[in-house]
């Protein structure tokens, strides 16, 4: 993560970031999303993760790749 972020980008595209981290790197991940996103980044995040899910403003689904539903928090 730290390579992608040095260069301060305003669009930060994450594939299950926190998919094979123990629970405590997980919330350290996350911490570090929701901070980047509070100071303006946008963040396009790919999970299977119902609670990593729920933290997003705008969520899209696929269902056997086709939109299956889309949501703004």
């Amino acid at each position: 993560m730290a390579r992608a972020l040095i260069n301060e980008p305003a669009l930060i595209l994450a594939d299950e970031p926190t998919g094979n981290l123990d629970e405590e790197n997980e919330a350290r991940v996350t911490e570090l999303l929701q901070q980047l996103h509070r100071e303006g980044r946008t963040i396009v995040l790919v999970t299977h993760n119902p609670a990593m899910g729920a933290l997003a403003e705008h969520t899209l689904r696929l269902n056997h790749g086709r939109m299956a539903s889309g949501q703004e928090e």
